[in-house]
C-alpha cells in the first residue's frame, strides 16, 4: 500500500484543530503519520496540539518561533514527511470523510502522471453548496475555485482539472520532487495565497495532470472568505495582490498567444488598480517590493522554460 502523510499549517487554529485531527484519524485505512508545523500561534493552538493524543496515529509537531506562512510552513512539513509517497496538505477548518484519503489514492494510483488530486470539498455551513472541486483558470488567466456556490448536485462527474485547491489536496511524491525550484515546492516568496496556482500551473507546463474525485468528500469552514475583504490582514492582502504577477511572470507561456490575452489580462488588472486606488490604497504600498522581487520570478521562469524545453526534447523525466 502506498504511504500517506498528511501536512498541516496552524496559526491560531485553536478553535479548529482538534475536529480536523479527529478526522484525519479516522482515515480507513489509516495514514501513515501527521506532521503539524505551528507559525507562531498566539492562540492556545500549541497547547491543544500538545495535549491532543488518541493514540491512533504518530504526530510529529514543529514550533515555528516566527510566522513562516502557508508555503514556508507546509515545505517544512513537506520535508519532514521523510519518503511518504503522498502527502495531503490539510488546512485546520477542514473535515474530511473517512474515505477521503482512500478515494483520492485510487484515482492518482491508476495513472502515474496524476501528480495531484482533491475530492468534493462543500460548505461546512451548508454541506450542499460547493466551496471547491479544484482550480480553474479563466480566459483572463484568474484561478478560482470550480463550483463555487453551486449545488453539489451539478459536480458529481470526476475528471481533470487544471490544479487542486491548497485545503485538501493530495500531492504524489514523484511530483513534489520533480517540479520543486531550489528545493521549494510552494514558493516561499508567495508566503500565502495563490501559491497552490503556482504549484497547478508549472506541475501541468511539466507535463503533470491534476484530478477531481467527488467520491472523497470533505468539509470546508472557509475562513476569511465569507466575510469582508477589509476584515483581512493588509499584510495578508499585499501578498494576495503581489501573488498574482508572481504567478502570471512565473508560469505563462511565450507565444503568439499572448497578443490577444495581453491586452485582456491588462485590462482585468487596470480595474483592478483603478478599485485599490478608489478603496484600499494601503494596499498598493506593496508596489515597490513587488518590483524588487520580480527578478527573482524572472529567475524561476526562465528555470521552468529550461525544463519545459528538456521535455520537449526528450530529456529529463519524459521516460517515467
Amino acid at each position: 500500500m502506498p504511504t500517506t502523510t498528511v501536512c498541516i499549517v496552524t496559526y491560531n487554529s485553536g478553535k479548529d484543530i482538534a475536529d480536523c485531527l479527529d478526522a484525519v484519524m479516522e482515515q480507513v485505512p489509516p495514514v501513515a503519520s501527521i506532521v503539524i508545523v505551528d507559525n507562531a500561534s498566539s492562540d492556545d493552538t500549541v497547547s491543544r496540539l500538545q495535549s491532543f493524543n488518541n493514540g491512533k496515529v504518530p504526530i510529529k509537531l514543529l514550533l515555528n518561533k516566527v510566522n513562516n506562512g502557508f508555503s514556508g510552513g507546509q515545505n517544512q512539513a513537506i520535508a519532514a514527511a521523510g519518503d511518504s509517497d503522498y502527502v495531503l496538505v490539510l488546512n485546520p477548518d477542514v473535515r474530511l470523510a473517512p474515505d477521503y484519503v482512500a478515494e483520492l489514492l485510487k484515482a492518482m494510483e491508476r495513472e502515474f502522471r496524476i501528480g495531484s488530486a482533491t475530492g468534493q470539498l462543500v460548505f461546512a455551513h451548508d454541506p450542499t453548496i460547493v466551496d471547491s472541486t479544484g482550480l480553474a483558470m479563466d480566459a483572463f488567466r484568474q484561478a478560482r475555485d470550480r463550483g463555487a456556490g453551486e449545488s453539489v448536485i451539478s459536480w458529481k462527474e470526476a475528471g481533470e482539472v487544471f490544479g487542486v485547491s491548497g485545503a485538501a489536496s493530495m500531492y504524489a511524491r514523484r511530483m513534489i520532487d520533480d517540479i520543486s525550484l531550489e528545493g521549494e515546492f510552494f514558493d516561499e516568496q508567495f508566503f500565502a495565497y495563490k501559491e497552490d496556482v503556482d504549484v497547478a500551473w508549472r506541475a501541468r507546463r511539466l507535463g503533470w495532470t491534476a484530478y477531481y474525485e467527488p467520491e472523497a468528500q470533505a468539509l470546508h469552514a472557509r475562513g476569511w472568505k465569507k466575510g469582508a475583504r477589509r476584515s483581512v490582514p493588509l499584510f495578508i492582502r499585499q501578498h494576495s495582490y503581489m501573488n498574482r504577477f508572481y504567478v502570471l511572470v512565473k508560469n505563462e507561456r511565450a507565444g503568439w498567444h499572448m497578443l490577444w490575452r495581453l491586452p485582456a489580462v491588462a485590462a482585468i488588472e487596470l480595474l483592478r488598480l483603478g478599485y485599490l486606488l478608489a478603496r484600499e490604497t494601503a494596499v498598493l504600498k506593496c508596489l515597490p517590493m513587488l518590483f524588487k522581487t520580480l527578478p527573482s520570478m524572472l529567475r524561476k521562469r526562465s528555470m521552468i522554460e529550461l525544463r519545459v524545453r528538456a521535455r520537449r526534447e526528450g530529456l529529463g523525466r519524459e521516460d517515467n
